[in-house]
Formats: structure tokens, C-alpha cells, sequence
């Protein structure tokens, strides 16, 4: 969103779009009732509604390790022995892969409980949790205060790691899609990818600026952003939402779903 933040573009911008801040669901919600045109939505989200046309050249992904998307279980209480796991509640689409995941680690009947994300409360209520986002960010950084007050040892897997280990293929979480009728051109499509790369340039400001206002450090936000995400579209990722969308029908935790990548426009 770098160019529709910073100036000198987001003033141009400004007159072009209309912009709403909201959970990846709500944004779904949005595109799928008429009243937004574009959102950042998750994948899983598709498959309940086909209509909705992917975008192409931006994604958030990781080829590997991506920190913010972690699974959270007692060391004493091996995978195949987790009854319950408690569920942040902000991503279907995280849900979704760590379904795929136990079922691959042999334990398809543990049962996902929605809940806030707050570690001990999770693990008070739960075999298991799972952390998005900024939560799952601040927890791999507590780790080591908790370790060091001598709290019960936990085992923190990184969801994106254990997906690219078993899978080979890159974990997706997000694209740009736009709504059915909605008015997108190519324009369009290039004021997004004009704006990822320009972002891209300013990794060192992003992470200045972030560093105010979540309570990471300056390093821990510019290793992420550089290290940890991925931004292109790109054919390895597309195969990526292809194989999450095989699997996910395969063991019923979504509809049949095969993507439509529009490759119209320039994706780089």
C-alpha cells in the first residue's frame, strides 16, 4: 500500500480510490456483496465464491518460513496426541492449511475451536493454538521471557515451513481480487504492482515507521518484510494456490475449487 500511504502518489491515488481497512473476511464480505470493487482477500474465501476474479502480479506469501502464521503446542504432548487446537480467529485460510497439515501429520480428527488471540488463554482452553498476524510475531519474541521464567515448554511451528517441508510448495495467503462487474482496467492493475515495488524500495522506512506503532524492533519488522514475505504472483505461487485448493477438496474442508489466474496484464 506504499504508494497509496506516502506522497507523492497517494494524493493522485486519492482521487482514484476510495481505501477501507478491515479484517482479509470482511474484505471478502465486501467484494462478494457489490460494495467494494477490489480487495486483499484470502484465498480460502474463493472457493466459497468463484465469481470473484484474481488479479495478478501481487500476493502475500512465503516460500518458506514466514514467522507470523505459527502453531503453538506443549512439548510434553506430541501432534498425534493433540485433541483441540484453539483457532486465532482472524483467517480462514490459515485454519484451512493447518487442517491440511494435521491430516498429513496423521491426526485428522483434531478439533478447531475459534478463539481471540491470546496465547495463555488459548493454551488454557486448548491442546493447541494457532497464532496470526502481529500476536504470532509478539509470541515468537516472548518465547524467550517465557522460557526464561521457567513457564512450561512449548514447541512453536511455523505453518509456512511445515506447509513448504511435506509440500514443496509455497504457502499463499492473499491476493488482490476484484468484484463481478466491477469497472478494473489495467490501469488499475498497475497502480498495485507500481505500488508493491515502490514499497519494495522502502522496506527501511516501513519497518521505521511500524517499528512506532507495534512493539517490535526496527530489525525484527525489515527481516520480515524482506525475508519472511513474498510479493509476486509468480508461477510457483499460482501452482502453490492450485495444490492448497486440490487438497482442500480432497479432505472436504473446502468446495471444489480450480483458480483462474487473469493473465491479461502484465504481472511484473
Amino acid at each position: 500500500m506504499w504508494d497509496f500511504e506516502h506522497l507523492p502518489l497517494s494524493v493522485p491515488l486519492a482521487q482514484r480510490y476510495r481505501i477501507e481497512s478491515m479484517t482479509p473476511a470482511e474484505c471478502a464480505a465486501r467484494l462478494v456483496s457489490g460494495q467494494d470493487d477490489v480487495g486483499l482477500i484470502p484465498i480460502a474465501a474463493l472457493a466459497a465464491n468463484p465469481e470473484l476474479r484474481i488479479l495478478p502480479g501481487c500476493t502475500i506469501a512465503s516460500k518458506d518460513r514466514v514467522r507470523s502464521l505459527i502453531l503453538v503446542h506443549r512439548a510434553s504432548q506430541p501432534i498425534a496426541k493433540i485433541r483441540s487446537v484453539a483457532a486465532d480467529t482472524a483467517s480462514r485460510t490459515t485454519v484451512t492449511y493447518a487442517r491440511l497439515l494435521f491430516h498429513k501429520w496423521g491426526n485428522p480428527a483434531a478439533h478447531f475451536v475459534p478463539m481471540a488471540a491470546d496465547l495463555d488463554n488459548m493454551l488454557n482452553n486448548a491442546d493447541a493454538a494457532i497464532v496470526i498476524g502481529d500476536p504470532a510475531l509478539m509470541a515468537l519474541e516472548e518465547r524467550f521471557n517465557r522460557e526464561e521464567r521457567g513457564s512450561e515448554e512449548l514447541v512453536y511451528l511455523d505453518l509456512a515451513h511445515e506447509w513448504y517441508s511435506l509440500t514443496g510448495l509455497p504457502f499463499v495467503s492473499a491476493v488482490w481480487c476484484a468484484a463481478p462487474g466491477s469497472p478494473i482496467e489495467e490501469s488499475h492493475v498497475q497502480d498495485f504492482l507500481a505500488s508493491r515495488d515502490h514499497g519494495l524500495a522502502n522496506i527501511d522506512t516501513l519497518a521505521t515507521e511500524w517499528a512506532a506503532r507495534i512493539p517490535l524492533t526496527v530489525e525484527s519488522i525489515r527481516s520480515y518484510l524482506t525475508t519472511n514475505i513474498h510479493y509476486i504472483l509468480d508461477e510457483e505461487c499460482m501452482e502453490g494456490m492450485r495444490g492448497f485448493f486440490r487438497m482442500a477438496a480432497e479432505i472436504g474442508v473446502l468446495p471444489s475449487y480450480a483458480p483462474v489466474f487473469d493473465l491479461a496484464f502484465s504481472a511484473v
